[in-house]
């Protein structure tokens, strides 16, 4: 059943089912209401039969054989001549009669018995505790109370079902507009949901309101271009993995038939070429290998305590030499105290030591020391390798304190600045996927494979943190990375 029909059911079921106990109830209370009205008091005239007639009844040997012989005087009616009654038995004979209604209409004289017993006033005539007889009373007053009662019931009865036959009718067409209306946004994302469902990445449900039906679609519109992004990557990948694959290989058949067609001996110097393409593919199936693991969540990971600040330094001293090669001045900082690495001296000499960092202050974190010196050291790798001659690579640490307790921090943001030439706004979201490569120009020698963030965005999650860039062309890139703090 369709969620439309379920909402119209539902509607339509809570609609009739209180249409039905409003009209029980109003029944109720108004038959509940005419049963204490007044009837005109007529207890003398039907105590001086009820006793004429049981003293016959008794006397006559709990008979009513002869009991038409009985003499009833004109005392019983009182003022009242035009009243009449009927005297019948349990089984509905009638016994005893006086008066004959003749000033009702000729119809209601017709059927003189069953007015009486319709309008007038029943008493069970009893002895010894049992039913002998009935009595009905009528006279014009008593008849009119009894139509005014008959009518009043009756009037609030087909009024009650009229009203409700509308009401229920009325409430059933709105709670099907209700139904089609409320279910409309629904029917139409149903097409975009079969048409995803049939590999169709990418398509779009429109957003028709700003409700939970509208957040429903964007999140299904969302949900579709990350698909289609993640289905166009899985169709690249098996290419750029055969493209990465393709040289080194092709390079090492190449020179394995030159050697065989040559047939000389092999000098170790002619294997050196083999083995880096050999290098360069096992660090490719390593890259990868590592990378699906992280992604996958199951990366292996040796958490200890480290000193941040110290990993850094070693990390810097790293790439000292190839920004010497380009006279790329190195600076670290820390919250306002920095020093400078002056590429012209190793890192540590005396040059260097007087804007050094207190080393007694380190920044403790719990990381795995391998895995984050592989992020930072390809951070700051790009940051060296795209900074032009003369240019600056600053490294920041900060911690961030918690709002709650100042002494307790929150946070730990290293960032890693350059004045290279930056990055164009449409590539900056695309940056951590695998392969991806800003410039196609770019030789896998300056650019690498395109592996490198991709693997230092998979370490920081793994860590718990986060890590993204800020570029502007022109004015050089920021990548920041953000870590959980640990004891200081």
């Amino acid at each position: 059943m369709s969620v439309r029909r379920k909402l119209f059911v539902s509607m339509a079921s809570f609609i009739l089912v209180m249409t039905l106990l409003f009209v029980l109830v109003t029944q109720v209370v108004v038959k509940a209401s005419l049963a204490y009205m007044d009837w005109a008091d007529r207890s003398q005239e039907i105590g001086l039969l009820e006793e004429t007639f049981q003293a016959f009844y008794e006397r006559n040997g709990n008979s009513w054989s002869g009991v038409r012989q009985v003499q009833i005087g004109e005392d019983w009616q009182g003022e009242r001549r035009d009243a009449s009654f009927r005297l019948l038995s349990p089984d509905g004979d009638e016994l005893f009669a006086v008066g004959d209604a003749s000033w009702f209409s000729a119809e209601e004289t017709a059927v003189d018995g069953a007015l009486i017993r319709r309008l007038g006033i029943r008493e069970d005539l009893k002895v010894a505790g049992e039913t002998v007889a009935v009595l009905y009373y009528l006279d014009p007053e008593v008849a009119n109370v009894s139509k005014l009662r008959i009518g009043i019931s009756s009037s609030v009865a087909f009024l009650l079902l009229a009203s409700a036959l509308v009401f229920a009718l009325v409430s059933l067409l709105v709670a099907n507009w209700l139904s089609k209306r409320l279910t409309a946004p629904l029917r139409q994302l149903i097409p975009a949901i079969d048409r995803l469902g049939k590999g169709a990445f990418g398509v779009t449900a429109p957003i028709t309101s700003k409700d939970e039906y509208g957040t429903v679609a964007d999140a299904f519109n969302k949900m579709s271009a990350q698909l289609e992004h993640a289905e166009s990557v899985r169709k690249n990948l098996v290419a750029d993995v055969a493209h990465e694959l393709r040289t080194p290989l092709t390079i090492l058949r190449g020179h394995l038939e030159l050697i065989q067609q040559s047939g000389r001996s092999i000098e170790p110097e002619s294997l050196l070429p083999l083995q880096d393409e050999l290098i360069r593919v096992s660090r490719l199936v390593d890259d990868l290998h590592q990378l699906s693991l992280a992604e996958a969540g199951k990366l292996p990971l040796e958490r200890r305590l480290t000193d941040l600040i110290g990993l850094l330094k070693r990390i810097l001293e790293r790439v000292e030499l190839d920004a010497a090669d380009k006279s790329i001045t190195l600076v670290m900082m820390r919250d306002d105290e920095f020093f400078v690495i002056d590429a012209s001296e190793p890192l540590g000499t005396d040059a260097s030591e007087p804007l050094g960092i207190d080393a007694s202050m380190p920044i403790m974190v719990e990381i795995d020391p391998y895995r984050m010196t592989q992020v930072f050291l390809n951070l700051l790798v790009n940051a060296v390798r795209y900074t032009p001659t003369g240019g600056t690579v600053t490294v920041t640490v900060s911690v961030e304190r918690d709002e709650v307790s100042e002494e307790a921090p929150s946070r730990l943001r290293v960032k890693i600045a350059d004045t290279g030439p930056g990055i164009a706004p449409e590539h900056l979201p695309f940056l951590f996927e695998r392969f991806y490569r800003t410039e196609e120009a770019r030789t896998r020698n300056s650019g690498g494979m395109g592996l490198g963030l991709a693997i230092a965005k998979q370490f920081v999650l793994a860590h718990e943190g986060t890590i993204e860039v800020e570029s502007s062309l022109g004015q050089g890139t920021v990548f920041i990375v953000e870590l959980p703090a640990s004891s200081r």
